[in-house]
């Protein structure tokens, strides 16, 4: 007997998928999306550490930021989306590869707007992938009759900011900054309007497992970023990185420990969620900054920057301590108690200190380690049941 097998079709109906349903993973195309996000976050972070070493430092940050914003606002919208609805029909992957489109787009433009603050590239990939998630959201109000109100304040709300966008590049360069952080939060706004009439069905560990899924790769990025600088200082006869190639290592190590040292419970809360999936800019910003500011540390090293060692300091320290404060915001003070709550801002506070003596990026290491002891040793104690609960038969003199 034959059996049919199973068509993926060309289209269907776009209806909400269910908030509770079990075993709700990252899709391949998800992953594929992240992937080729890297690229934007790699040009990214690349251009910060090149600004840094030659001393641009408010520049780099500025633009840094900015481009940031549009790496992160787009993943983060698409994140959302596809938590919610889903399809996987061949419509549903055209429109998304032509967001992925769009953060190629964005990955070219990325050098052109640290050069010459010129984000016109940017912005024309920034609003391809947003035009993009419109056909989504317009397919979602015309199959899911119990969140059409909200499906069509998003298209509406992203079209609109759109069309901000595009005018953005008639302005005048004095313009520039103070148009970017109106349209900015502008667009922040859209999910707080839309999702008032009734929240879209987004799933809470399918996001947790999406944002970290992000996370793992961009600090996968950093690791290459900081590989890279380390092989071509070897290269070049400069033996004496050993050090600082051992401190870059257990910086991003503890960076991954801390983020997923306990598990994450995400509330369906509109204001709850709102914030946790924000505070992310800051945790995928510094991540990949921690990267830029230790490649900038080997250059310092290999006397190819023109920046004191305070500057490389604070290049690594400034992202290690927004990490340390952002997570312990989203993550430890809500789930934990004890003095892990209190270690988190302690180290992030200590590391801004480190760049004032000598060998910072190596106490930022220290710091760090430290700070996963901490959280280990802590665990383990309130996670090991008393003597008396790990072998009931002792309390027991009758036992046998």
């Amino acid at each position: 007997m034959t059996q049919t097998r199973a068509v993926r079709p060309w289209y269907r109906r776009m209806t909400a998928r269910q908030r509770d349903e079990p075993h709700r993973a990252a899709t391949p195309l998800e992953l594929f999306f992240d992937l080729c996000f890297v690229v934007a976050v790699a040009q990214a972070a690349g251009s910060l550490h090149h600004d840094v070493s030659d001393n641009h430092v408010g520049h780099a940050v500025t633009s840094y930021l900015m481009v940031f914003f549009a790496i992160w606002w787009s993943w983060m919208n698409f994140t959302w989306f596809a938590s919610a609805y889903d399809t996987d029909d061949d419509v549903y992957r055209l429109t998304t590869l032509v967001q992925i489109v769009g953060a190629l787009i964005i990955a070219a433009g990325v050098p052109r707007a640290f050069t010459e603050g010129d984000f016109t590239t940017i912005t024309y990939g920034y609003v391809v992938m947003r035009l993009a998630a419109v056909v989504h959201w317009t397919r979602a109000a015309a199959s899911d009759p119990m969140h059409r109100a909200a499906a069509i304040r998003y298209a509406v709300g992203v079209s609109v900011v759109q069309l901000g966008w595009l005018l953005r590049l008639a302005l005048s360069e004095d313009w520039r900054l103070a148009s970017f952080v109106l349209l900015a939060v502008a667009d922040l706004l859209v999910p707080v309007f839309a999702e008032r009439p009734g929240m879209t069905p987004w799933h809470p560990r399918h996001i947790v497992e999406r944002y970290g899924l992000f996370t793992l790769i961009v600090l996968g990025e950093t690791v290459l970023a900081v590989s890279i600088a380390i092989q071509d200082g070897l290269d070049a006869g400069s033996h004496g990185l050993w050090a600082l190639a051992a401190a870059g290592v257990v910086i991003v190590f503890a960076l991954w420990w801390v983020y997923f040292d306990r598990p994450v419970e995400l509330s369906t809360r509109l204001r709850d969620s709102l914030t946790w999936g924000y505070g992310h800019y800051l945790i995928f910003a510094s991540v990949a900054a921690a990267g830029a500011g230790l490649a900038v540390a080997v250059d310092h090293e290999r006397r190819m920057s023109h920046v004191s060692q305070t500057t490389v300091g604070y290049a690594v320290a400034v992202p290690v301590a927004v990490y340390l404060v952002v997570v312990w915001a989203l993550h430890v003070r809500r789930q934990q108690r004890g003095p892990v709550v209190a270690a988190f801002p302690v180290t992030a506070a200590l590391a801004l200190l480190a760049p004032l003596g000598p060998a910072p990026v190596q106490v930022v290491a220290a710091l760090l380690l430290v700070l996963v002891t901490v959280t280990v040793l802590v665990r383990r104690l309130k996670d090991t049941p008393a003597a008396d609960d790990a072998n009931p038969d002792a309390a027991d003199p009758d036992a046998a």
